[in-house]
């Protein structure tokens, strides 16, 4: 094993959902671009209740980089009242490929 990663690096899972205008603004889309901008693996997904949801694998800075946009930013024409997050624990190894919008 090889020094221990610095906290910034170390790989974080987290699931979201996000409410508000979310659904029908292209929200999925930009959520995976920006995703794979960061270089972040997961999914994201609408639901049934109008809202957004899905879960984000990577280094925890950029997880939290991820978070914030999906608090503050999202797609141009959505209008976020909230995110939530959840269920976040550190992981030893990403569980997903790439970020995927799942129907």
């Amino acid at each position: 094993a090889g020094a221990a990663m610095a906290e910034g690096e170390a790989l974080v899972s987290v699931d979201y959902e996000v409410s508000g205008k979310v659904q029908g603004v292209f929200f999925r889309k930009y959520t995976q671009g920006e995703a794979k901008r960061l270089g972040l693996v997961g999914w994201v997904q609408n639901t049934s209740h109008g809202t957004v949801q899905g879960q984000i694998q990577g280094p925890a800075a950029r997880v939290r980089e991820l978070q914030e946009w999906l608090r503050k930013i999202g797609s141009p024409q959505s209008r976020i009242s909230r995110a939530e997050f959840s269920n976040e624990k550190k992981i030893a190894a990403l569980e997903h490929q790439d970020f995927q919008i799942l129907k």
